[in-house]
């Protein structure tokens, strides 16, 4: 792997260990901001609920976040690893893909309160520069014919 492969790989990474760690603490912050049961529902007080309603919507959008951002760094390395060129170029564009994806959970979940204005920025920041990163690959390969391994 090139030296600049493994850069961007290092950076997939860490972002991924930052989305891992914002999915544990969003949901650990949801759960201890449990409504008391006065606040809830007479139809749902006495259900059973595998999930509580209070932590289904961030639950899914933490998921989502979860999934997507973790996908970088995992086609990123595929894409490293690739049989074939158009096998490398594929997979650049599909981390490039999830990358963007993951920049809509981040908005999301700002919007929708789940994150503070600083905690979005920071993340937010590091998901563009890998953004930048992987479109730059990108569009390399569509000038090389696919050859920008």
């Amino acid at each position: 792997m090139s030296e600049i492969s493994e850069a961007i790989q290092d950076k997939c990474l860490a972002f991924a260990d930052r989305v891992i760690k914002l999915n544990d603490y969003l949901l650990e912050q949801a759960a201890n901001d449990v409504p008391t049961k006065q606040h809830l529902p007479s139809s749902i007080k006495h259900l059973p609920s595998r999930v509580p309603v209070h932590l289904k919507s961030v639950a899914t959008l933490c998921n989502q976040l979860l999934r997507s951002g973790t996908s970088i760094g995992a086609n990123n390395a595929e894409a490293c690893n690739a049989i074939s060129r158009a096998d490398f170029k594929s997979k650049s564009f599909i981390a490039l893909k999830e990358a963007r994806e993951s920049l809509y959970w981040i908005d999301l979940l700002h919007r929708n309160g789940y994150l503070t204005d600083e905690q979005f920025k920071s993340i937010y920041t590091d998901a563009e520069e890998l953004v930048k990163v992987l479109t730059h690959r990108c569009k390399k390969l569509d000038e090389n014919g696919g050859d920008g391994k």
